[in-house]
């Protein structure tokens, strides 16, 4: 589920406090390598101050401790009924999924829809970050159309090409957040 990916780069990142740790290296200094590895969002000076004294208070385990409490609402089902709602409306809202799943927060629902999902928020609209099967599918109908001028016409029509850099933006023009609330 989602919780392994992120509990594994976690623990990566406690195996390397761990060591470094047992050679000395100041937390702060440990902190920055941190940073260079895995971004500057990888762990706070803080929580990494924090592993620092919980090792030299003799903790071995990199591994999270397994707690007791309420089990979590997302799986694997969900996200895919949650996806499915989105891809109905592009212009839904936290709000109109709350309406839809009564039984999750919104805060979580968020979570699922960004981190899960991998929806952003583009003025009203949420799209989607990576390409879908249907925008590969047009990439490689459109190459093929080149393909076949080119074979036709010979290498004079590459100079009427125009290209560009590999940025892709959607068709769909964003409404505006004054047209959105009509």
């Amino acid at each position: 589920m989602f919780k392994t990916i992120e509990g594994a780069a976690d623990c990566e990142i406690r195996s390397v406090i761990r060591f470094l740790n047992a050679r000395n290296v100041l937390p702060s200094e440990i902190h920055h390598q941190i940073c260079q590895v895995y971004g500057d969002n990888a762990m706070s000076d803080g929580m990494v101050r924090k592993w620092v004294r919980i090792f030299n208070e003799g903790r071995e385990n990199v591994h999270n401790e397994v707690r007791s409490g309420r089990p979590s609402f997302v799986n694997d089902d969900l996200v895919r009924k949650v996806n499915e709602r989105a891809r109905d409306d592009r212009h839904f809202t936290i709000s109109d999924l709350s309406l839809h799943f009564p039984q999750i927060s919104r805060t979580l629902l968020y979570d699922n829809v960004s981190s899960h999902l991998g929806y952003r928020k583009v003025c009203a609209q949420w799209v989607p970050k990576m390409l879908t099967e249907e925008h590969k599918k047009h990439c490689v109908a459109c190459a093929l159309t080149f393909l076949m001028h080119y074979h036709k016409e010979g290498g004079g029509m590459l100079s009427h090409i125009v290209t560009g850099d590999e940025t892709w933006v959607s068709h769909i023009t964003p409404e505006s957040k004054q047209q959105s609330l009509h």
